[in-house]
């Protein structure tokens, strides 16, 4: 989700990073056990209940449910559809492209992230979406150390997907998150280089690019919630939390990549070997 509120740039450590990874693990664990449901024949309805049971199993809750009357416990979004997708009769096809997003309250602590299911025959030329977007996440977490920018970190992201001619989400962002699902700061998905703040070990931040294939414009659908592209054609969104180190970022939400040599290889490593 790509809210925030007012509050000033969290910077936290020791107990406070352990609770902030535990949180992030366990939405990382119960996304990838969420995105391996995302098959031919299954209903988002259906992904949105396992989800909601694996949850209840691990002994957290959704940060989503309830989050400004939001009716699902995970947001899930196919082909065209960016953003904020709720769960329900829609039958997923052969060729869809499902962007399954999992936020969870563990301790007092969130964790959120997400990715974008290929599901069967999949056009290459949204393979390549896909690999370029999560290819500008990585790009884009490499920024978050201490000292840097985040109008770096930023600009990243728009500067490695426009290279092959996408465009980025402009009314939707990443954010930081702790205590609360969306803190400060932003985290737009383009930027202007040098731009201040400047990163500070200990804060923790959701990097989320939402890369469309066509327009950059988005409209919202008549639940009030669904966000797709006005020209229709696909998106790719893919997510973290990082955390600013004044050494390597660590990814709080950390799994193996989906195409590991990004645009080099459309071949997608399939969620069950993502561990």
């Amino acid at each position: 989700m790509a809210f925030i509120n007012s509050q000033k740039i969290p910077v936290r450590h020791g107990a406070q990073q352990q609770g902030i990874r535990e949180a992030c693990q366990m939405a990382r664990d119960i996304l990838l056990k969420t995105a391996s449901l995302a098959q031919v024949g299954i209903t988002t309805g259906e992904v949105d209940r396992c989800a909601a049971a694996e949850m209840k199993a691990r002994g957290c809750k959704s940060a989503f449910l309830g989050y400004r009357q939001f009716p699902g416990h995970i947001c899930i979004s196919i082909n065209e559809e960016i953003i904020h997708g709720i769960g329900g009769p829609r039958v997923i096809q052969d060729g869809d492209v499902v962007k399954i997003d999992v936020g969870i309250e563990y301790n007092g602590w969130i964790g959120d992230n997400a990715l974008t299911v290929p599901v069967g025959n999949v056009a290459k030329e949204t393979l390549h979406l896909l690999a370029a977007t999560e290819e500008s996440l990585h790009v884009a977490a490499n920024h978050a150390r201490d000292g840097w920018m985040l109008g770096d970190l930023c600009a990243s992201v728009e500067e490695h997907v426009v290279q092959y001619g996408y465009t980025v989400v402009r009314e939707f962002v990443g954010h930081g998150v702790g205590r609360k699902l969306h803190e400060k700061p932003e985290v737009p998905n383009y930027g202007v280089k040098g731009e201040r703040p400047r990163l500070r070990s200990g804060m923790t931040l959701a990097i989320e690019p939402m890369v469309n294939m066509g327009t950059a414009k988005t409209r919202v659908l008549a639940d009030a919630w669904t966000v797709i592209t006005v020209d229709r054609k696909p998106s790719s969104h893919y997510e973290h939390v990082v955390l600013v180190t004044d050494k390597e970022p660590e990814l709080l939400t950390f799994r193996k990549r989906m195409f590991p040599q990004g645009v080099k290889d459309l071949t997608p490593v399939p969620v069950s070997e993502l561990f």
